[in-house]
């Protein structure tokens, strides 16, 4: 069976050079790699993870908890967390967190106690105080990708921002009746994503002057689809007090909510524009006008604070994401439009 040391001997390096190499552990050269990839290969050496762990004390697995895994956006977002972890040499867990509830409880009490990761990425998570505390206890390192609740790092858009921006296009474009399909919780939870967009879209309608006596149009859904496509009809269904514009929390919610104009007999955007979040694959097949967001490179981003913070000398240099907002750019297409 071969050993480090054939690889080592092969390549023309020192045992240690080899296991570096091979681990991904410390600095070398890339030529150096190369060589001793390829002399690995040649022998068929395969290096032992196990082995490596209990050298390095790292298991080269990061565990990801995430909410959804059927979702456009959580699934964009997670290709580029795996194709950023299998480029760094690392393995995934994944955790699908249900709602509060003894198995979401089980994630942090028992199941990231057993399995052995070196960090943990939370995507869209609204983490509780008790679930920050078990992760502590791991004395892991947790990135934040969106969500709420304490981190080690924190990368996210400006989704208050993002609220206010795609409000301001619709005001801009001439709109006064103007409603708003905001994720579930986005009320109670005034920290999270669906919080955060709901409070821009308000601060949108308040420097514009147009916050009447009833209030807004303010509907909360779940952000997909179908959850679109019920709170489209809800909104839309009395003439009388029917927006002449709609606000959606995201790109699913924007398409299900054209889908309901559409079975109401609606014009879009002759009767109703409508706006989303997200940057779809599906929207410019729908000609969405879109706050566009980059899913899989915040994915990737998210990876590059992990190696970051996994780095002995992690604390010497400014993390990737410095405390700036990831980017975003508002993407007019045909679905809005000035009202008649």
């Amino acid at each position: 069976m071969a050993a480090i040391g054939d690889v080592a001997r092969l390549a023309g390096v020192s045992k240690a050079t080899a296991s570096r190499a091979l681990s991904g552990g410390g600095y070398v050269a890339e030529e150096t790699r190369r060589r001793v990839e390829a002399a690995a290969s040649e022998i068929g050496y395969i290096a032992s993870p196990d082995a490596a762990s209990l050298v390095t004390g790292r298991t080269k697995n990061i565990g990801v908890i995430i909410p959804f895994v059927n979702r456009w956006f959580f699934g964009e977002v997670l290709e580029g967390v795996e194709r950023a972890l299998l480029a760094a040499g690392y393995d995934l867990t994944l955790y699908n967190l249900s709602e509060q509830g003894p198995q979401r409880t089980r994630v942090f009490d028992f199941f990231l106690a057993r399995k052995r990761v070196d960090a943990v990425i939370a995507i869209g998570v609204d983490l509780d105080d008790h679930e920050v505390a078990a992760l502590e206890r791991r004395e892991k390192p947790l990135v934040a990708l969106g969500g709420s609740g304490g981190a080690d790092a924190r990368l996210s858009v400006d989704d208050r921002a993002v609220g206010q921006l795609a409000t301001e296009h619709l005001l801009h474009l001439g709109h006064a009746r103007i409603a708003h399909l905001a994720g579930v919780g986005a009320s109670a939870r005034p920290t999270s994503v669906q919080g955060q967009r709901r409070r821009g879209h308000l601060d949108a309608l308040a420097a514009a002057g147009v916050l009447d006596d009833e209030g807004p149009h303010l509907l909360e859904t779940e952000m997909s689809l179908p959850g679109g496509y019920t709170g489209g009809l809800q909104l839309l269904g009395h003439p009388g007090a029917r927006p002449t514009a709609v606000f959606a929390a995201s790109d699913e919610m924007a398409i299900g909510t054209i889908r309901a104009a559409e079975k109401l007999g609606l014009d879009v955007p002759g009767d109703l524009s409508v706006i989303g979040v997200d940057g779809h694959e599906y929207a410019e097949m729908f000609e969405l006008t879109t706050v566009e967001q980059y899913p899989g490179e915040q994915g990737r981003a998210a990876v590059d604070v992990v190696m970051a913070l996994l780095l002995d000398d992690a604390t010497a240099e400014p993390l990737p994401d410095s405390g700036a907002p990831l980017p975003t750019r508002l993407v007019v297409r045909a679905t809005t439009s000035a009202p008649r």
